[in-house]
């Protein structure tokens, strides 16, 4: 399912803001907060030395910016294969801020989410030097 990357109308894009400081991050923001609003996402997970691993995500769509996101991700389709997360919509508009770049770079074959956000969803402890 390709990802449709419209930018989203700037009274959806205002309340988040304040919470991007980053020009580049701004500049992805209408079109992440438009993937936001689509409640849903397929992609494919890179993992080194295998083959990509698909993915389905989707999300419970709300307004506000310190709203709860509830996020579940499957993998390859079997629903023992999956997990959920649950984030402040800032940060996960951030994580999708992420995709949306990606995306650019890489085409509807670059939608993932980012490693922090893998970290996260399996609860992973990362330690950074």
């Amino acid at each position: 399912m390709p990802i449709d990357l419209k930018a989203a109308e700037q009274q959806a894009v205002f309340p988040y803001l304040p919470y991007y400081k980053d020009p580049n991050r701004k500049q992805a923001l209408p079109y992440a907060i438009s993937l936001y609003k689509q409640g849903e996402m397929q992609g494919e997970r890179q993992v080194e030395g295998t083959a990509p691993i698909p993915f389905s995500a989707k999300w419970k769509v709300a307004t506000l910016p310190s709203d709860l996101t509830l996020c579940r991700v499957e993998f390859e389709g079997n629903a023992e294969l999956s997990y959920e997360l649950q984030m402040e919509n800032s940060k996960f508009v951030n994580y999708l801020i992420d995709v949306v770049s990606s995306i650019r770079t890489k085409g509807d074959e670059g939608a993932d989410f980012p490693q922090m956000f893998y970290s996260e969803l399996f609860r992973i402890k990362v330690v950074t030097e």
